[in-house]
């Protein structure tokens, strides 16, 4: 069958890999929902590679379709929700000389659902200024005056939780973080995004370490019809398959690469050392990229996710974090923690074990999930 404006359609197989031992990088093909590469719905999208409203037009798109999702965030935050029921128990009969019995059982509430004992204190003594002050006198004020709270803490750095893709194709994302947090699952439910919105994305499989690390993500270039480039042989270093998979997305005009990268624990410096390697390799390939360094951090972990996060900050400067498994987990005050002590905004939360449950991150939505 001949192809539309001279382009070669994609196999109806994956191609097979030439042999490993000849090169340290590998192109995968996977077809998508359509015959060619280039669909008919990535068009409304082409653009110049200096062409800036590709990724403004994007950005739009995704956090639109996000706030059309907002049940995915309320019900992702359910065992969080269920935690904070009793603050309403707690302020449906408050009065005035009950205050302090009221606070310090609100104050406990706070850190059980690991808001930190820091911004816990902060929160509560500025709502007990307010009810002396006579500025709050009921129960749905001071709740409210809570949420306001909340919000004022994740909103008030002025962190923007939209990802920053430049105006060059291709735009690069890096995705660094601990085993077990969700890495390569965060990539690809990513990957799933993107490419509904018509982008055109390359996965690299960086994770040279893990053995099934590869595999999986090919896994997710299938489900997506994603092209991937994977290690063309057993010793092949992961800044090379990073650096040559962002040098065939800038010779053959992806919109965007996502690239995976090894599992590591923030305390073994010598492959911490290995993430500055993959970060500069990147960016001999194309000047200032990676645009954006995404940490996943497993929501599970509550507090303890702070001291991970401090470290991969240090070292390649973490630019937005992921934040996962937040449905199986009470402890969805630690988003707010996260923010108030680094300074990095949250960029997207994992609510479910779906495709489409990695939600953009939005604070108000946040607030009103875990208090109705």
């Amino acid at each position: 069958m001949s192809s539309p404006s001279g382009l070669s359609p994609l196999p109806s197989k994956p191609l097979l890999p030439p042999p490993r031992a000849t090169s340290s990088a590998t192109l995968l093909h996977f077809p998508s929902d359509h015959q060619y590469a280039f669909s008919s719905r990535a068009s409304r999208f082409k653009c110049s590679a200096g062409d800036a409203g590709f990724f403004t037009k994007l950005g739009r798109l995704i956090k639109e379709k996000a706030k059309s999702d907002v049940e995915k965030v309320f019900s992702g935050f359910s065992k969080t929700r269920d935690n904070l029921a009793v603050v309403d128990e707690l302020l449906l009969y408050w009065n005035l000389s009950d205050t302090d019995r009221v606070l310090d059982e609100l104050e406990e509430v706070l850190l059980v659902a690991d808001f930190g004992p820091r911004i816990t204190v902060k929160i509560v003594d500025s709502l007990r200024d307010d009810i002396y002050a006579g500025k709050l006198k009921s129960g749905p004020e001071i709740k409210d005056a809570l949420k306001k709270s909340i919000l004022n803490l994740l909103t008030a750095k002025g962190l923007k939780t939209e990802l920053k893709l430049g105006f060059r194709k291709p735009a690069v994302v890096m995705i660094v973080g601990v085993n077990g947090g969700g890495k390569t699952t965060s990539l690809g439910k990513l990957a799933n995004r993107f490419k509904n919105e018509g982008t055109k994305v390359l996965l690299a499989a960086g994770d040279t370490f893990r053995a099934a690390a590869s595999d999986q993500l090919e896994i997710w270039a299938q489900r997506t019809g994603c092209e991937i480039v994977v290690a063309g042989n057993e010793n092949a270093k992961a800044a090379t398959v990073l650096s040559q998979a962002v040098k065939r997305g800038k010779l053959e005009g992806y919109d965007l690469v996502l690239c995976d990268t090894s599992g590591r624990l923030h305390t073994n410096y010598s492959l911490m050392e290995e993430l500055i390697a993959c970060k500069k390799a990147i960016g001999k390939v194309v000047p200032g990229a990676p645009n954006e360094i995404l940490q996943v951090l497993d929501g599970t972990t509550g507090l303890n996710m702070l001291p991970q996060a401090r470290e991969f900050n240090d070292v390649v400067g973490i630019t937005g974090l992921i934040l996962t498994k937040l449905d199986g987990s009470a402890r969805g005050g630690c988003v707010v923690s996260v923010v108030d002590e680094l300074g990095i905004p949250v960029k997207f939360v994992g609510v479910g074990e779906g495709v489409e449950d990695l939600q953009p991150f939005d604070a108000e939505a946040f607030v009103n999930a875990i208090f109705p």
